[in-house]
């Protein structure tokens, strides 16, 4: 049940997440790095799984303020602009991939050359089979996204919202399907993890956005959960309108990778 509020600002109780998630996150940063150098593994999946614990228990408490009228149209707007700045900070780690794939595609230097101009090597790939499809994947599944946003906002009609998330979900989990075999497909013509910049580009480039593409079926599962439950009305939905901001980021980044990677890249025009 919704309390009355007398102010337009939600006043935190003392909370044990922000001091457990940065713990969990430090186990899990320098477990990494124990593990990259074959000491032991277990205190990155310690890390990692007291990281999805906050997660879950700490987003859990917001849908809780949500519930009971915490979220003021101010708070909001609070928390609109928090993931905006976060999906800024997506757009810049990527902007770091796009960087190295053209250096390297347009201006390769070989390490023991000094400055001599080494021309670059670049690996064929069939753009127009499996990426073609994924593309179009990943739109229809942002097009389902949008038609269930408008069926919520527009007209409060929840079977739409209900129907436009699961479609979306499925594509989600399509590309994600496709891509794996894409990569296996690639690794058994020969390609490798690591041993080419090319290689190396490409598969951080794609592999990290796949990576935000399972993140992102899973937001979209997780407000399909919210929205079977009755959670989201026209005036307020701030987790669903997150979770359509990042599923179409993550088409926006798809789409440069197809035209840079994909098509310019692999078509050999550097």
């Amino acid at each position: 049940m919704a309390h009355a509020k007398n102010h337009d600002y939600h006043i935190l109780t003392p909370s044990i997440w922000p001091l457990l998630g940065a713990v969990a996150g430090f186990l899990m940063l320098s477990g990494i790095v124990l593990w990259m150098h074959e000491v032991t593994p277990f205190v990155f999946w310690i890390g990692l799984v007291g990281v999805l614990y906050t997660m879950f228990a700490w987003w859990s408490e917001v849908v809780h303020e949500s519930r009971i009228g915490d979220h003021t149209p101010v708070v909001r707007i609070g928390l609109r602009y928090g993931f905006v700045l976060f999906i800024m900070s997506e757009v810049m780690f990527f902007a770091a991939w796009f960087w190295s794939f053209f250096k390297h595609a347009i201006y390769s230097m070989s390490e023991y050359a000094g400055t001599e101009y080494e021309i670059p090597y670049i690996y064929p790939v069939d753009v127009f089979h499996l990426p073609l499809i994924n593309t179009v994947v990943l739109l229809l599944s942002g097009c389902a996204v949008t038609w269930a946003h408008h069926a919520l906002v527009h007209g409060n009609v929840r079977k739409d919202l209900i129907a436009g998330l699961a479609i979306s979900i499925v594509l989600g989990i399509l590309f994600t399907g496709l891509q794996a075999y894409e990569y296996m497909h690639l690794l058994h013509e020969g390609w490798q993890f690591g041993d080419d910049i090319f290689y190396s580009n490409f598969f951080m480039a794609t592999g990290f956005h796949g990576f935000h593409v399972i993140i992102g079926t899973i937001f979209l599962t997780v407000c399909l959960v919210r929205a079977i439950k009755g959670d989201f009305t026209p005036e307020q939905h701030v987790g669903f309108e997150a979770a359509a901001w990042y599923w179409h980021f993550v088409d926006v980044v798809w789409l440069f990778l197809f035209f840079a990677v994909y098509l310019w890249g692999t078509a050999g025009l550097s």
